[in-house]
């Protein structure tokens, strides 16, 4: 599918695709008040308990960092989220921006990106660490959160075909074991050739309206059946 082929932004599909959506999404029509996200699950027994990262680089192979600049989320007021500096974060400012847009507009209280405390309970979350991975609404989609109480499926629809944008350069936690579905981290390791690409796609999209986040249906039935085979060739 060509690029061309891109539509307007479809956050009513995700919160209105079909008659009823799962209990506890986020319902939204235009001069109503947004409803909370669903509350936590209880973790399951895969979870560890926090273990000291003392590695150099985090599990995706970045190198930790003591410090990360923040970095402004286009098109969410007053969203701005720590991450290392690039290429990492013009891809994970790219996630953020089409959750924005097409799942439900965040807060700076939904969104957490560097971290500097070395305990971590899944190899995942040490990616945070080095900058290259966020989490949006811990608190609603914990670590070891049964998935079938997360997010709805509209939802996940629009996650997957973020997913197949990013080319294998991001991944999800929801498709993690164990599960973490409010984790997306950078999966290459630095100076791949793969994020480089993906990189330029990115900002030739910011060049161009009508292109890239905001400007993107998740829905329509080719970009549908293209999250699909990305989907089983991860």
């Amino acid at each position: 599918m060509s690029d061309t082929d891109i539509s307007r932004p479809t956050r009513r599909h995700v919160l209105t695709a079909g008659s009823v959506i799962a209990a506890g999404s986020v319902l939204w029509t235009p001069g109503t008040a947004v409803a909370s996200p669903p509350a936590a699950s209880p973790a399951t027994d895969r979870v560890a308990a926090p273990t000291a990262w003392t590695d150099r680089n985090s599990a995706n192979g970045w190198p930790v960092l003591d410090s990360a600049p923040a970095h402004r989320v286009e098109g969410a007021a007053r969203l701005t989220v720590r991450l290392a500096a690039g290429d990492a974060a013009t891809v994970l400012l790219y996630v953020l921006r089409r959750y924005c847009y097409e799942i439900d507009m965040l807060t700076p209280d939904d969104v957490t990106g560097h971290l500097t405390d070395r305990n971590v309970r899944a190899g995942l979350e040490s990616n945070q660490l080095s900058g290259t991975a966020l989490t949006v609404r811990q608190v609603a989609y914990p670590l070891g959160a049964p998935a079938g109480n997360g997010m709805s499926g509209p939802e996940v629809t629009v996650v997957e075909d973020i997913l197949a944008d990013c080319q294998g350069v991001v991944a999800w936690g929801g498709e993690t074991d164990p599960v973490k579905q409010s984790h997306f981290q950078i999966d290459v390791p630095p100076h791949d050739s793969r994020l480089k690409k993906l990189v330029a796609k990115i900002n030739g999209w910011e060049e161009h309206p009508g292109r890239g986040a905001g400007a993107i249906d998740a829905f329509q039935p080719a970009r549908l059946s293209r999250a699909r085979k990305a989907r089983a060739d991860r």
